[in-house]
């Protein structure tokens, strides 16, 4: 059996390997490393695979999140609404931009954001949701625009687990993930389901304007050299990084079907399991089919219950098999995000997912071997 990867990005290279290296030559060629070619191609490409009028490339995800922040003019003081469940980059742009995060609670079965929570967090001063489509995914995003419109307030999604997720409406109209708000970020972090050999992020709107603000702010904010007409930073995608990702865009569907396809393997594996909960689908969905696309698993994530999670994690290891707690703890009770306004019964999904959550191996490389050894050593240690 080959050796277990949390993420196999050497097999899913190994695959593709001419043309990305092809691609990467002709950057290498042009000496058009930053701005180049290769970048705008990918623009291009990526605006027609999302439905979206505006990609705007930038440096990495983090950096994709509070541009698109600063592009909406929020002011120090302004609250914005977000998980509290998710990786901490979510909030620290918030921080960063003097905004005040008000974080709020999941939803027990998909992860996401809680509606009644965001409903129940609105005050005067808040200006901005920005929800998580967290391991792959869509928010709620039907009732989360309702709300916005109800309220006069800005959608930032937070794309960087979905892309190349779909959205479906209740009339049944689709949209992909990151197209459906005000505006979205993404990251191309190597482990996402689309991911460069780096850094990498952009931002999507399909606000022109909006748009127009951003494509300053991401480069000094010039929009003519030497001419800085707003207030901006260095963030910008380099050519090298802008090849990759253009040569593995037309895979991202497979990739995708491939990732769906390993998680279908592991709920047949965990049926009938009564101390695994497995993946729910928010879209509809009954189960994981060939036909669909609204959750692209980024990651597989389990709640064990009546398991010592931290044992289990531990045993995994011991036989060779990596895996992942996301996350171990709430970001309101991070240190650099405490606050006294937070009220610990307003989060108890949070706390309880933290300590049974656990992620198993995802990617596009996993073989029937490898989920069989993965799923059978999580039962024997469960069934003891």
């Amino acid at each position: 059996m080959k050796k277990i990867q949390m993420v196999d990005l050497k097999g899913q290279y190994d695959n593709i390997k001419e043309v990305v290296n092809t691609s990467i030559q002709e950057v290498l060629e042009t000496t058009s490393y930053i701005n180049g070619p290769k970048v705008h191609q990918f623009q291009k490409n990526l605006e027609q695979y999302l439905g979206v009028k505006h990609v705007i490339p930038c440096a990495n995800g983090t950096d994709a999140l509070q541009i698109a922040m600063m592009g909406l003019g929020l002011k120090p003081g302004d609250e914005v609404i977000t998980a509290d469940f998710t990786f901490a980059a979510t909030v620290e742009v918030i921080a960063l931009l003097q905004l005040t995060p008000v974080l709020v609670d999941v939803n027990e079965d998909d992860f996401n954001i809680n509606i009644e929570a965001i409903k129940k967090a609105i005050t005067p001063k808040t200006k901005a949701i920005v929800p998580v489509h967290l391991f792959g995914q869509c928010a709620n995003m039907e009732a989360i625009l309702e709300i916005a419109e109800a309220h006069n307030l800005f959608v930032i999604e937070d794309n960087a687990q979905a892309i190349g997720a779909t959205y479906t409406f209740k009339e049944g109209n689709k949209a992909k993930a990151g197209t459906i708000g005000h505006v979205a970020s993404t990251s191309f972090f190597p482990s996402k389901n689309l991911g460069c050999y780096g850094d990498g992020g952009a931002i999507f709107t399909n606000d022109d304007a909006l748009a127009h603000t951003i494509r300053g702010i991401v480069n000094h904010g010039m929009y003519e050299r030497y001419h800085h007409d707003v207030v901006g930073v260095n963030s910008r995608l380099d050519s090298i990084q802008a090849a990759v990702l253009d040569a593995k865009l037309p895979h991202l569907n497979t990739y995708n079907k491939a990732r769906q396809a390993a998680a279908i393997k592991y709920n047949k594996a965990f049926e009938g399991i009564d101390k695994i909960i497995m993946p729910k689908l928010s879209n509809g969905c009954k189960t994981i089919c060939d036909t669909c696309d609204c959750h692209v698993f980024h990651q597989y994530t389990l709640r064990v219950l009546g398991v010592d999670r931290d044992a289990l994690v531990k045993h995994l290891n011991e036989k060779a098999i990596p895996c992942g707690v996301y996350y171990p703890i709430p970001l309101h009770l991070q240190k650099a995000y405490l606050d006294s306004r937070y009220n610990e019964a307003d989060f108890t999904v949070t706390n309880q997912l933290v300590k049974d959550v656990i992620s198993l191996p995802m990617h596009t490389e996993l073989d029937d071997e490898q989920i069989e050894f993965i799923t059978s050593t999580i039962i024997n240690f469960i069934n003891g």
